[in-house]
């Protein structure tokens, strides 16, 4: 299953785009449309992450192809994920693509281990919805951002 063209959308209105490499709210390296340059960065303990240094070869403007095509190559690895790990899923475009977004932006691995992913195998989709609001917080702080967000998710999730 595919993410819809409105998961699409939502991805990139809340993670925005920028061609130009920059430090995300977790202080990780990010460029085009939420893409994480250096996953192993986010291993590392908060107070670290600033010293890790952007690559010379990161280091420039990015085209919209090259964002294009790590925004396809993300979400292809984010819709395998969810339809793996929640597979009930698949039978609902609203809670499919709501799921995608939510892994998008917080890593499989949070999904994975999450009370949302295990309420949402059960089949409690009413508790799995509430779920997403416990997710709002970036470098320890409530983001108002991460809030919309998971609003916006939870309305995704309620259209079946």
């Amino acid at each position: 299953m595919n993410v819809s063209p409105d998961c699409i959308y939502t991805i990139k209105h809340h993670e925005g785009m920028r061609l130009r490499p920059y430090r995300c709210p977790a202080l990780l390296w990010t460029v085009g449309v939420g893409h994480v340059l250096y996953p192993d960065q986010g291993k590392l303990k908060l107070a670290d992450r600033t010293g890790y240094a952007l690559k010379d070869a990161d280091n420039r403007v990015w085209t919209q192809g090259e964002v294009d095509a790590l925004l396809r190559s993300d979400l292809a690895r984010f819709e395998q994920g969810v339809a793996r790990m929640c597979p009930a899923s698949v039978g609902s475009q609203g809670r499919f693509d709501a799921l995608v977004s939510f892994s998008f932006n917080v890593g499989l691995g949070t999904l994975q281990r999450s009370t949302l992913r295990s309420k949402f195998n059960r089949g409690d989709f009413e508790g799995a919805a509430q779920e997403f609001l416990k997710f709002t917080k970036a470098g320890g702080k409530v983001l108002k951002g991460l809030v919309n967000r998971r609003n916006g998710e939870v309305r995704m999730y309620g259209r079946s």
